[in-house]
């Protein structure tokens, strides 16, 4: 599998990443933008995804539906999002179109008209998603569960914002965080597919250099998470569902791939421990998991499930067993050896995909890491040993580090 690859700094901070697969007719595009929700103030929360959905009602030169349909009509796709660091715009197309996917992306970061008028219609449609989240409680447990770890932190803001402060945008607003953040120093630009990085170096150049220069975002103040407690959201809803999780490390901490390992086989499949005990021999739920992120500051790590209400507090006591066990006698040889093999297999099967090979080259230089090989990450998931997760289920896995948040009914 190749994993050649190619980076061009050019003035201003502007980053320029490709990884050529030439066995493929397409190319997956992404501009990326060093702002997200951490970067935001509490009375303008999700003001950049506000932003994010703006560009596209309308640019210098394309109207809304002009975007809508310049890549559609030619069998291509875009898209976008924004998460608590980044802000994302992505274009995929046959290779013969890629010029023009990197035309209209760079419409759409550097050019968006936001206007009032259309923002009086997006903000509804916005609003709309928050009501989404709100009605799935799945969903919404992660963002109240966010903020029960990180209180006033912005790690632990909405990304979606709040009815309130959403209702509250204006149209200002949205151009200051446009001309504060949308600028070189904060953009990294990639492409993975059967692309050419010269030709590619040289169209980004040709559309961003007028972009405006500046300084990129300064570092993140550091998330102290606060300290566990044990909370109850009343809702009408016909599942009670738990959220138990803490506080971990960031995205560069060199642990990151043992506590993957560990997640996994604690809850990562229908293999791991988890879904072993709460669903096949207990049958107290459909959907039972763990997760994990890590971002540039702070990370965070959990086990969620989804319950009748009359098995809730069976449910939550099973999970408790289960984080006890796991906190005191880590996982088995035959756990470890199973979990690397699931691990390194998703990442390669994943890798058969351009978009996904441009979210991992992208990510190298937002999270200023090197490029890592195929086989280099093998052997970093290899060199992890009984010890190491150990170690990491005792300090972050103990039922009384975790934050436990239950959704539902009242019991």
């Amino acid at each position: 599998m190749s994993d050649r690859h190619e980076r061009s700094d050019l003035p201003g901070g502007l980053i320029v990443l490709t990884e050529p697969v030439p066995a493929v007719r397409s190319v997956a595009i992404g501009v990326w933008v060093r702002t997200g929700s951490v970067f935001e103030r509490r009375e303008e929360m999700g003001v950049s995804h506000l932003l994010e959905h703006m560009v596209f009602k309308g640019t210098a030169t394309r109207s809304a539906k002009d975007i809508a349909l310049v890549l559609e009509r030619l069998g291509g796709s875009l898209d976008a999002y924004t998460t608590r660091e980044n802000t994302s715009y992505q274009a995929r197309v046959l290779d013969e179109h890629k010029d023009i996917a990197v035309d209209v992306l760079a419409d759409l970061v550097l050019a968006p008209v936001l206007r009032e008028e259309d923002l009086d219609l997006e903000r509804e449609v916005v609003l709309e998603e928050i009501s989404t989240v709100e009605d799935t409680p799945d969903d919404l447990i992660f963002d109240l569960h966010a903020e029960q770890l990180w209180g006033g932190h912005p790690y632990g803001f909405p990304v979606l914002g709040t009815r309130e402060s959403v209702a509250a945008m204006t149209a200002q607003a949205l151009r200051s965080v446009h001309q504060q953040e949308y600028r070189l120093p904060n953009l990294v630009i990639a492409a993975a597919g059967n692309i050419d990085h010269e030709h590619f170096v040289d169209r980004i150049g040709a559309l961003f250099r007028d972009a405006p220069a500046g300084s990129a975002n300064g570092r993140i103040v550091q998330a102290d998470a606060l300290p566990p407690v044990r909370e109850f959201v009343e809702r009408p809803t016909a599942q009670t569902h738990i959220v138990a999780g803490t506080s971990a490390f960031e995205h560069g901490d060199p642990r990151r791939y043992a506590m993957i390992l560990l997640s996994n086989a604690f809850g990562g499949g229908m293999s791991s421990r988890l879904f072993q005990r709460v669903r096949e021999e207990l049958g107290l739920a459909y959907s039972v998991f763990s997760f994990q992120s890590f971002y540039r500051a702070a990370g965070m790590l959990g086990v969620y499930v989804g319950t009748r209400p009359e098995w809730a507090e069976k449910a939550e006591s099973v999970l408790m067993e289960e984080l006890a066990r796991l906190a005191t006698g880590g996982i088995t040889a035959d756990e470890l050896a199973d979990v690397k093999g699931l691990v390194k297999g998703q990442m390669v099967l994943s890798l058969e995909s351009t978009g996904a090979r441009l979210h991992r080259l992208a990510g190298t230089a937002l999270f200023d890491e090197p490029f890592r090989t195929v086989e280099e990450v093998m052997a970093l998931v290899d060199a992890v040993s009984l010890d190491d997760v150990a170690d990491l289920a005792a300090e972050f896995w103990a039922p009384e580090r975790q934050h436990v948040l239950r959704l539902g009914p009242e019991a």
